[in-house]
Formats: structure tokens, sequence, C-alpha cells
């Protein structure tokens, strides 16, 4: 049975959560405030977490980067009252996986909730590492190195990684990556693919892989040599 910590100081949504998460089968742990929240993910082993983002005493944000900066690797649902993208992506740059604006439905929970419990499991499996040119990927520890250096991923742009590459040279549609990634039954904001792209980009523009946008398509990973000495 999956273990999920939910960090929230709303009482209703604590409740709706925890309700929804049990009867789906999973066991819940409850903190209501930032530094109980920091205190129960450092001491207790969890297989996910769902970390709202403006929290008492310590926010949501500060507590993913001390997570990450503890090389703890829990897959962490952010929730935002505001449906504005720079919450979206410093969010997703402090350590995030994934993120759900309020409100937000218990189908659209519980189905981020297990495309994340998935990909936890998918990437468990990885024993060997992967090489393309300069880009070296540690399956094992789930790092990322571009001429010997590491290059700090989020999980989720990692897993964005490592699906690109595994399907080189073919051009995947939002709609695939989004199923694959953020589960089959994610009806989010669709750009949180276009967002996840962008930024892995910017991460990798000195690799001998690029990301190319294919028109009317998707996206499509192919490696470069040339440009890159």
């Amino acid at each position: 049975m999956a273990k999920i910590l939910v960090i929230e100081d709303e009482l209703s949504i604590q409740k709706l959560l925890t309700y929804d998460l049990t009867q789906a089968g999973y066991e819940v742990d409850n903190a209501y405030d930032g530094l109980s929240g920091l205190k129960k993910a450092q001491e207790n082993e969890y297989d996910l977490i769902i970390l709202d983002l403006m929290l008492p005493k310590l926010d949501g944000l500060e507590i993913c980067k001390q997570l990450r900066k503890e090389n703890n690797d829990v897959y962490i649902i952010m929730l935002t009252a505001r449906d504005d993208e720079i919450d979206k992506i410093i969010g997703l740059e402090s350590g995030a996986d994934d993120y759900m604006t309020k409100p937000f439905s218990p189908r659209e929970v519980l189905a981020r909730v297990k495309a994340g419990l998935r990909r936890q499991k998918l990437n468990s499996t990885e024993e060997h590492t992967i090489t393309l040119g300069n880009l070296m990927i540690d399956l094992n520890r789930h790092e990322v190195f571009v001429k010997g250096r590491l290059i700090p991923l989020t999980r989720k742009e990692f897993d964005l990684l490592l699906f690109l590459i595994k399907n080189k040279g073919i051009a995947l549609s939002r709609d695939v990556l989004l199923e694959t990634l953020w589960g089959f039954e994610y009806d989010g904001d669709t750009r949180i693919v276009d967002v996840h792209i962008f930024k892995l980009r910017e991460k990798l523009v000195n690799s001998n892989v690029v990301i190319v946008t294919k028109r009317g398509i998707g996206y499509m990973l192919e490696e470069v040599y040339d440009e890159v000495q």
C-alpha cells in the first residue's frame, strides 16, 4: 500500500484529500503547517507528497528545496490556489514533480497520484546508464551530466528527457507525453508539457541532444554533433 503525506493548512481540503485517497486504498498521513510537514517528510518514508504552496510557518517552495537538498526524491505534487504560470514554473523549479491548481476534482487528484506512483515504480527498476555524446544519464541515481557536469533536473524533467531519448527520432504529440508522464486520465492544463520542454531545452543547451518542435505534431529529440564542442 502506497503511503502519502498531505501537507495542507485548509481543513476542508485536508479532509477531502484524505477521504478520497483513503477510499482509493492509500495510507494517508497529514500535516497542517510547513514545519511539521517538513519534519514528517524527513523522519518517515513516503511514496508521494501532496504539498500546498502557501503554508504557515514554512511555505511549500522551501519544503521542496530542503527535501531535494537532502536527496529525498519522493514524488511531490504541488498545490496552488492561483492559476498563474509563474507560480507553476517556480514550483517545478524548486523540485516539485507536478502541480494542481485549486479547485480540483477528486478524479484529477487520483489520476495525478496514480501517474506519479507509476513513474516512481518504473524509474526504480532501471539499472544502467544512457550516453549520447557528451550527455550521460545515470538511471540509478536519477542524475544527468553534460560534459561531466551535473545538470539539475526536476523529477518530471528527468522523466521527460528519458522518454524522449527512448523514442529518439520519433515525433511525440503533446497528448502522448501527457498520457505517458502525467497519466491517461489527466485533464489539467496541457501547457504543462510546453513549460517542461522549455525548461529542459534551457538546461541541455550545451549537450549533444536537441528537442525540436514538429509543427502540428509535437516534439522530437535528435542528436547533434557539429554545433556542440
